[in-house]
């Protein structure tokens, strides 16, 4: 009796608050409808408010001049309350749900609906509606209207027809360094229960950036005359590296669908049950992308910037003092290949002293490819007083829109600097986050020792000593070790396969540092990356194979060659599939990740001992 006087007390005290008004802030009105509808199909218009109390909802204008109102607006509310660790939260809203049909094909955008809660009007979002055509085959077989939630085909096996993917290629013709959007799309007639095991081309040849997908959603698209059900796997921004031909390889998925048995002779109710799941490997077809070169007429300041940029320079002060700090900041912002742009050169008067810059990246990759800024800042510190200037700074891309370059500048930078404090002992002032390299300047005259004077016989003549005799043969000893050791490495040196072999486990080291550094802030995306780019590292250090033609299967003939057992072998090209398949694996954890960290040390150190040079 008591606790059903709590819940009726919860209930009262959730219903009380959810009669209340909302802030304004609070209040949300959103509009959902399928991005994709056949023609002659009905589907759903819904709009939802987070209140019960709202009034004069009005569609978005102009929608019944391209679909068919058949039901509604109808109103439904809802409420829940839910109690965690003592704490209740409620909420309610109300759905206002539409029954509309096409009336004909193309694309439409929907303007935002309004709706009035007490005093204020709120407007929903835009929506995007694709009416897409009848499929051909219910035309042929002038069938019923295909409904919105299937194909309208009763396809019973998986064909090719059926089921198949693309690799989708937003350009096939580019510049050099120009960006472009590769997409893998599934398309299916039949019921699809999982995808996995996913397989794609290395991009041999290009610098890739994958675009984070949210979530994989079925949409309805018209593909040679058929409605698919269509799921992107995944997409792609590649940046050419080379100029020429180049072919992006086939990728793979592996597909479970639900069919249809062939009907039999059996009772009514085992129709529900007549169903069994296939899996069926997928593959796209390989593409030739034409990567045209760069024009000539390469302007100075060009450092191989590709796409449309701005540029902005800030100097956070123009009068000051000697030994004080001095920041200018460039900030780049634009779509293109961002990621790998280089610092413009600022030229500083000889009197200035110049430290490493400082680099903040915010990027982000969507369809569109990559955007966003790069910011370098500059620190400076004049030595002595005195009027300067500081050249102005350009910078040079190619604009693909255009196919031109074009050059941006800033304004010449003008510095009044002081004298300083005479007789200070201060550290140098300077507002720089980073000042590991900035110089202590003190006085230039130190005081004389005066304590603990030794004074050295005149009659005590080191030259032509036994003692300055060891020294002389000492020295001439050491310089000719010296002279043979600088040769050697010389030698060494001007053999560059070499120098990679052995610098192959130093550069593999530095990389899983930073991988471990990923794995502790369980990044795990970024982790497989940078696993992946250590041992390919590695691999082509220490075989010394050209970027080029750095593959699973040359990677396997040469360690064959240097007589690596199979079973490493096999171990290193494993880590690799792992790295490669991780962000299409379900339910992965910070342990597989650990897993995977500790086989990759392992690994290194087994092929270290096994081929030493």
């Amino acid at each position: 009796m008591i606790m059903k006087k709590f819940v009726l007390f919860i209930i009262l005290i959730a219903s009380t608050i959810s009669g209340m008004p909302l802030k304004a802030d609070d209040v949300t009105f959103n509009a959902s409808a399928p991005p994709a509808v056949v023609i002659g199909s009905q589907f759903q218009l819904s709009f939802v408010v987070n209140v019960l109390n709202g009034t004069d909802l009005r569609l978005p204008p102009g929608l019944t001049d391209n679909f068919d109102l058949l039901i509604g607006p109808s109103p439904a509310t809802s409420r829940s309350i839910s109690v965690i660790n003592g704490k209740s939260t409620s909420s309610v809203s109300t759905t206002y749900t539409c029954v509309m049909m096409p009336k004909k094909e193309g694309t439409f955008e929907l303007e935002p609906a309004t709706i009035k809660i007490g005093n204020s009007e709120y407007k929903s979002n835009k929506l995007t509606i694709n009416v897409l055509p009848q499929d051909q085959t219910q035309q042929a077989q002038g069938g019923a209207v295909q409904q919105q939630s299937g194909s309208g085909a009763a396809a019973s096996d998986t064909n090719n027809e059926n089921i198949f993917m693309r690799m989708i290629v937003s350009d096939r013709s580019v510049y050099e360094q120009e960006g472009f959007l590769v997409t893998f799309k599934l398309y299916s007639l039949v019921d699809i229960t999982a995808i996995d095991n996913a397989k794609f081309p290395e991009f041999e040849g290009f610098l890739a950036q994958d675009v984070e997908l949210k979530e994989k959603q079925l949409v309805l698209e018209n593909y040679n005359g058929r409605n698919y059900q269509t799921v992107v796997v995944k997409q792609t921004v590649l940046y050419p590296q080379r100029s020429g031909k180049i072919e992006i390889g086939k990728g793979m998925v592996r597909a479970v669908v639900r069919i249809r048995n062939q009907p039999r002779s059996r009772g009514f109710f085992d129709s529900f049950f007549d169903y069994r799941e296939v899996a069926k490997e997928l593959y796209s077809q390989p593409v030739t992308i034409d990567v045209k070169p760069l024009p000539s007429g390469k302007p100075a300041s060009f450092s191989g910037a590709v796409g449309s940029y701005t540029m902005s320079s800030d100097i956070n002060k123009t009068e000051l003092k000697a030994n004080e700090a001095v920041t200018i900041k460039l900030t780049i912002k634009g779509n293109g290949n961002i990621k790998l742009l280089k610092n413009p050169e600022v030229k500083f008067p000889n009197d200035i002293d110049v430290y490493d810059p400082k680099v903040n990246n915010n990027i982000q990759v969507s369809t569109a490819g990559a955007s966003g800024t790069k910011t370098i800042e500059y620190m400076a510190i004049p030595r002595y007083a005195g009027d300067f200037e500081i050249p102005a700074v350009s910078f040079s891309y190619f604009d693909t829109k255009a196919g031109s370059y074009k050059t941006l500048s800033t304004e010449p930078f003008k510095l009044h600097v002081e004298k300083g404090e005479e007789g200070s002992d201060a550290p140098v002032i300077s507002n720089f986050t980073n000042r590991e390299n900035v110089k202590f300047l003190g006085k230039d005259i130190r005081y004389i020792k005066i304590n603990n004077i030794h004074f050295v016989s005149g009659k005590e003549i080191f030259f032509g000593s036994f003692l300055y005799v060891m020294a002389y043969m000492m020295i001439t000893i050491l310089f000719i070790v010296f002279f043979i050791i600088y040769r050697k490495q010389v030698k060494e040196n001007s053999n560059i396969a070499l120098v990679r072999t052995k610098k192959a486990n130093k550069t593999a080291v530095k990389r899983l540092k930073q991988a471990e550094k990923l794995l502790n802030n369980n990044k795990e995306e970024a982790f497989y990356e940078e696993v992946l780019r250590a041992l390919w590292g590695y691999l082509g250090d220490k075989l010394n194979i050209p970027q080029s033609e750095l593959t699973k299967e040359n990677v396997a003939a040469e360690l064959a060659g240097y007589g690596v057992d199979e079973a490493l072998t096999e171990e290193f090209l494993d880590i690799i599939n792992t790295c490669e398949f991780a962000r299409y694996a379900p339910n992965k954890t910070s342990g597989a990740m650990d897993e995977l960290f500790a086989e990759t040390i392992d690994a290194i150190g087994k092929m270290e001992n096994t081929i030493k040079k």
